[in-house]
């Protein structure tokens, strides 16, 4: 495997950690955290920045955001699925953009 690619794992599974950490102290909401992943997704897929981008590149760049959403989805008081989990259920629950349909 690629070295950068273990490095933004870490990276990801570091993020999802703090996420948790912040939703425990009270600084932010689950929800709150979910807002800022959804705005961000949209960021990405919008026409302007993925126009004329494949299909396989958007979900690259998306694939971080959507691993987020879901690490934000477990409870903070839980442990943390491995990031292998987390990639898994994130290629599971991907569905086509507009337009593949």
């Amino acid at each position: 495997m690629n070295v950068a690619n273990l490095q933004l794992e870490g990276l990801l599974m570091a993020v999802a950690s703090i996420n948790q950490v912040l939703v425990r102290k009270g600084l932010l909401s689950v929800e709150e955290i979910d807002i800022a992943l959804r705005k961000a997704e949209a960021c990405e897929t919008g026409e302007e920045r993925s126009g004329g981008m494949s299909a396989s590149s958007r979900d690259a760049v998306n694939f971080p955001i959507r691993l987020l959403e879901l690490a934000n989805q477990c409870q903070p008081e839980a442990d943390m699925p491995s990031f292998s989990k987390l990639a898994r259920m994130v290629g599971q629950m991907k569905e086509p953009y507009n337009d593949q349909m």
